[in-house]
């Protein structure tokens, strides 16, 4: 099967012939329809993340039909059509039974180490060496093995597409919005960033009935999708005043996380969603939090993303959520390293490789 391949940080990705092992024991084979190019798929290219090893097939936000059950496997069949939840939770571990799957110690584990549960690995290169797969998915392949808690079956009429991002932009978002920043009616909010998780943090804070949004991002171009969001202005990240209850910042960069601590309001919060590459730091004033201003990181939702993809993927699936304008490019495997190229550059919002 062809799968993208990256051999190191830096390089550009090889699209090759790769094998791949049955499911064993709690485990299922996808078929793979759609993946999204996420800018955590970025930061592991270009050598942000310390923990994943190479080569390693990268892609996390995907959507499929499963082909194959391993032993064990109950409530899914072959030919249902699923979303990937890119962190298989072991159900059992502390965070688990806290309702935070999202940092489950064992799942987290294999998804940083690119990884089945057990530690071994379905994907290998012709030659025999052994692939990661980049969040315990490796969504860039035409068929991947994964676990079974690493997908979530979806309706019927939901396209896959819109189901690939469901899986990580939109759950990412949501549950920054619901479960980490607990918008309220009324609240004045700004959105630092305004790319695929961005729009979807801006779509969650108008569900919300947030009374200001404002979207923050260097890219002017960006300034159509995120008032078709549900934005109520649009600005440069140096011409805002501060003052807002909340502040999400979606972009991962230290002087990102430094102007949101700026911009919040006392007894606000700074909410961060975007991934910093390992070994930054951000610098904020410490006397500040006499002034009751919270600062909050939010990964994957901040809850249970398998129960929060299902519900989400419903939302789409009648109409009551639009993720049309999310999708600004489309490409096969071959245009990949094009797609990431787009997205190091801050042009439009997600491209989505389908197969």
């Amino acid at each position: 099967m062809r799968a993208a391949v990256w051999l190191g940080a830096g390089e550009r990705a090889r699209e090759e012939e790769v094998e791949l092992a049955p499911p064993q024991p709690g485990e299922v084979e996808v078929e793979v329809a759609a993946a999204g190019v996420c800018h955590s798929d970025l930061h592991l290219a270009v050598g942000h993340f310390g923990l994943h090893r190479f080569p390693t097939v990268l892609g996390h936000e995907g959507s499929g039909t499963v082909t194959k059950l391993g032993k064990g496997v109950d409530g899914l069949a072959i030919g249902d059509r699923i979303s990937f939840c890119f962190l298989p939770s072991c159900g059992e571990c502390r965070q688990c039974l806290r309702g935070r799957s999202n940092l489950c110690e064992p799942g987290s584990k294999a998804a940083f180490s690119g990884t089945m549960l057990d530690g071994t690995h379905r994907m290998q290169r012709s030659d025999g060496t052994a692939l990661q797969q980049f969040l315990a998915v490796g969504a860039f392949a035409e068929r991947t093995v994964v676990s079974a808690r690493s997908v979530v079956k979806i309706p019927t009429n939901l396209a896959f597409d819109e189901a690939a991002l469901v899986g990580c932009a939109v759950v990412t978002g949501f549950g920054a919005v619901r479960n980490a920043g607990r918008v309220q009616p009324g609240d004045r909010v700004a959105v630092i960033g305004c790319g695929g998780v961005g729009l979807q943090v801006i779509a969650a804070a108008a569900k919300a009935g947030a009374d200001e949004i404002v979207a923050i991002d260097p890219v002017p171009e960006k300034a159509e999708l995120a008032l078709a969001q549900g934005a109520t202005s649009f600005s440069a990240p140096e011409s805002v005043t501060p003052g807002f209850d909340r502040v999400f910042e979606v972009v991962g960069r230290p002087e990102t996380i430094e102007n949101a601590w700026r911009l919040t309001a006392p007894g606000g919060a700074v909410i961060v969603v975007g991934i910093a590459p390992a070994g930054t730091s951000a610098k904020i004033s410490a006397i500040d939090f006499s002034s009751e201003k919270s600062l909050i990181g939010s990964f994957y939702g901040s809850g249970n993303p398998a129960a929060e993809i299902a519900e989400l993927a419903e939302l789409v699936a009648k109409g009551e959520l639009d993720l049309s304008r999310t999708i600004s490019h489309r490409t096969d495997l071959g245009g990949i390293n094009d797609a990431f190229d787009r997205l190091q550059h801050g042009e439009g919002a997600r491209t989505v490789v389908e197969f």
